[in-house]
């Protein structure tokens, strides 16, 4: 069902890249600039993430040998240095997830070229490396974003939803790796209910929410795909949902033949493929409309 999978190290059967998005309270101060800081109970829930479900996250990631990657926004690398520390201590790799989780769409070309910079300034000072991926904050990927990542070397995105598996954008500037997702495979539509940030979804059970995410998994393993489940801490890292996926990436990795990696060690095993001639990924070509639509 996929016609063009691409071959996976040592014979996997399919990639797997657990990416958690850690915005923490960034969300509440950008929806709610005018009185954020008075909205305790919409704090204590954000502040869930940094200070209590990324240490639950890298514990499973210790005990099973995993390296995984986390996207932050610039404002959150700066207000929880300890706690991005701790990711990079571990061997796991930070992307970057814009400034204060802005929408890219509300800036003009140069505004966006700003917030990259501001957040890979952060990322830089904190960790020490550039970073080398992006994820779009809401995933508002815009008309010139592509070009604003090839001008700053990055080798990948992870914001678009076009394929099973990865492919690779094309702009007048060069290319870059798209490690696809979708709205499926996130953990807000089945688990978020924030009212402060507008966002009022039925809460399912954990074992009812994760099922979806189980079930994206068995088809991308079944058709030699990717799968790119998008995860925020203070909701997935919550203590009963964590608890399941524990068990079931413990399962995973028992299995011996599913190649659990970061998002960047993805993006390098495709571009060394389309380098050596052995798999030439699907190429979008970007824009894909040159002028609006109209009837």
């Amino acid at each position: 069902m996929i016609s063009n999978p691409p071959p996976w190290p040592n014979n996997c059967r399919c990639a797997v890249a657990i990416t958690f998005d850690m915005d923490a309270d960034s969300l509440v101060h950008l929806e709610q600039p005018t009185d954020s800081t008075d909205r305790i109970n919409a704090i204590s829930l954000l502040h869930y993430g940094p200070r209590i479900a990324v240490d639950r996250i890298l514990s499973t990631y210790r005990r099973l040998g995993l390296q995984q990657t986390f996207f932050v926004p610039g404002w959150c690398v700066e207000r929880y240095p300890e706690v991005v520390r701790r990711m990079v201590d571990g061997g796991h790799e930070i992307g970057h997830h814009g400034y204060l989780h802005e929408n890219p769409r509300n800036f003009d070309r140069q505004g966006q070229a700003d917030l990259i910079d501001r957040g890979i300034d952060a990322i830089s000072r904190v960790t020490g490396s550039r970073p080398v991926g992006y994820r779009a904050p809401l995933y508002n990927y815009s008309g010139v974003t592509t070009d604003l990542l090839i001008e700053r070397d990055f080798s990948y995105d992870a914001s678009l939803m076009g394929d099973d598996v990865p492919y690779i954008l094309k702009t007048a500037s060069g290319q870059i790796v798209e490690l696809p997702t979708h709205w499926g495979c996130d953990d807000w539509p089945p688990f978020a209910y924030i009212d402060d940030l507008n966002y009022r979804m039925s809460i399912r059970a954990p074992s009812d929410g994760l099922r979806g995410f189980m079930e994206e998994f068995d088809a991308a393993y079944k058709w030699g795909g990717l799968f790119v489940p998008v995860w925020h801490p203070f909701v997935t890292g919550r203590l009963a949902r964590w608890t399941q996926v524990d068990d079931w990436l413990t399962l995973l990795v028992e299995r011996g033949d599913v190649w659990i990696t970061t998002m960047s060690n993805i993006a390098n095993h495709i571009w060394g493929l389309q380098k050596d001639g052995t798999y030439e990924p699907r190429i979008d070509t970007l824009p894909y409309y040159k002028e609006p639509v109209s009837t």
